[in-house]
């Protein structure tokens, strides 16, 4: 039998894996590999590993046995089904206290019904997000762990000595709650990170299309704009992007082809939006912009058809142009993390979590994809106000909206004349003015509803949770239908 000797013992040599496993390394952490393809074990021990303390493991029981207890096996392996079926292979050399790891981009209902049934077994469930992609895992990437809560004091030392360290060595990782919390936090940080690039794509679309920018123009452009209120690491490798060069000098980026992949988090996001009644406007037209930019032959036939303005580029004032997109981005953005800061007040009300809101927002601050300066101003907010019911009625971001607005209504206005879909830009703006609407035309939806399926409703007259029917055509009865709401 090997020496239990290990720290903590990780399936899956992916990417991530293995830098998640060189990271544990270097913070001093021994650390047991296994892959269900077992020469990647060989492989990875050869190479990358190799000359660290990292031990190969070629079976689920030689893996086991190499842990200290209580053991901590961490996943790595591809959401949905192979998830399960790595639990159950581990079942049998696990005892009770153990500690199982998915840290994967698993659906957060599933991490949900994973720490119930295993803890049904006695086996403690950690589903927690990772984010930072291949650098952030080597390097330091923000973590998101949530589940059992027995399990935290056993991984904490872990995961937060290989997270990201903010400004004054604040780990950019801390419990986030019960069930599936932190896959669920994981999966809105990727819903506004779906967000984050659709917005600054349509900067660019207005400013390449619509001003007539060149990559090499554009890359100074975001290199100024990384120097102040947009301060991000998309931004940053935006403006990398535009000075890349293809092998013929020519700009790399106007080579890819136009069509979008995503992988469904930013679906889930919409879904859990929907499900919640939330909002979550802009997420929602990021993740159709995907939709539609992969229809691209459709688009292409499309374009010899329809017909859009006459006039194509901008002729106005440039430099004042290019400041109205850099505000109308900002306001974007803003709007964006508010709608998905509702959802995540509106999750922890449905399922009884405690989220902290202002530590969601110093976890991203480093380590993952839509960190940013602007986070630190989130966690301003709810330490100043812990009940805030949302972003806009804080007083910094407000204040950016009042002040911006006009030139981020400039922004959409030109969009439109210059026929170039903004559509995030767009829905940003029609949040903005319907939250800050003290009436919205529902009531003639409702007398609709009422008109044709007696559906009732409410009047500005009475006290709310009293409904009414009327017969509007004489012809129709007393009798209404229930009231509910889906």
């Amino acid at each position: 039998m090997p020496e239990a000797s290990c720290d903590i013992g990780l399936i899956g040599l992916a990417v991530m894996g293995q830098n998640l496993v060189l990271n544990m390394n270097d913070h001093g952490f021994k650390v047991a590999v296994f892959n269900r393809t077992v020469s990647k074990v060989d492989d990875f021990i050869a190479d990358e590993a190799k000359g660290t303390a990292v031990v190969g493991a070629h079976s689920v029981a030689e893996l086991a046995a190499l842990l200290k207890r209580p053991r901590r096996i961490m996943l790595m392996v591809k959401a949905g089904a192979s998830v399960d079926e790595t639990i159950a292979t581990l079942l049998p050399y696990l005892e009770a206290g153990d500690i199982v790891i998915d840290g994967g981009n698993s659906l957060f209902t599933d991490s949900t019904r994973r720490a119930r049934d295993l803890a049904g077994k006695g086996i403690l469930f950690v589903g927690t997000g990772v984010s930072g992609g291949e650098e952030g895992a080597r390097r330091g990437p923000s973590i998101m762990p949530g589940g059992n809560p027995a399990a935290w004091p056993h991984v904490k030392e872990i995961f937060q000595s290989i997270a990201a360290k903010v400004d004054d060595g604040t780990p950019c990782c801390d419990w986030v709650g019960e069930d599936g919390a932190g896959h669920y936090v994981k999966m809105v940080h990727n819903g506004i990170e779906y967000g984050d690039m659709q917005l600054i794509c349509e900067a660019y679309d207005l400013l390449h299309r619509g001003l007539g920018l060149g990559a090499d123009e554009l890359h100074a452009v975001f290199t100024d704009w990384n120097k102040g209120e947009l301060d991000s690491y998309l931004i940053e490798i935006s403006s990398h992007i535009f000075a890349s060069k293809d092998e013929d000098g020519t700009p790399l980026v106007d080579k890819i082809l136009d069509t979008a992949g995503q992988k469904g988090t930013g679906k889930w996001t919409v879904i859990s939006a929907l499900d919640l009644g939330q909002p979550v406007t802009l997420i929602g037209e990021s993740v159709f912009s995907r939709c539609l930019s992969a229809l691209k032959d459709e688009r292409v036939a499309a374009s010899g058809v329809l017909k859009g303005p006459a006039e194509k580029t901008f002729s106005g004032d440039r430099t004042a142009f290019i400041e109205s997109v850099r505000r109308a981005l900002y306001c974007s953005k803003i709007i964006s993390y508010a709608q998905g800061y509702m959802l995540l007040r509106a999750t922890a009300k449905e399922n009884g979590w405690n989220l902290n809101m202002g530590g969601i927002a110093l976890m991203w601050r480093g380590g993952c994809i839509i960190r940013s300066r602007f986070l630190s101003k989130i966690k301003d907010a709810f330490e100043t106000d812990p009940k805030l019911t949302n972003l806009l009625l804080d007083g910094f971001f407000s204040g950016v909206l009042n002040q911006y607005q006009e030139a981020w209504r400039q922004a959409v206005v030109s969009a439109i004349e210059l026929g170039i879909p903004t559509p995030a830009f767009s829905t940003a703006l029609a949040f903005y003015d319907g939250y800050r609407a003290g009436r919205l035309p529902a009531n003639l939806l409702q007398a609709q509803r009422d008109y044709f399926g007696a559906h009732t409703y409410e009047r500005v007259d009475k006290p709310r949770g009293e409904f009414f029917h009327t017969n509007w055509t004489g012809h129709g009865g007393r009798v209404s239908s229930t009231t509910y709401n889906v």
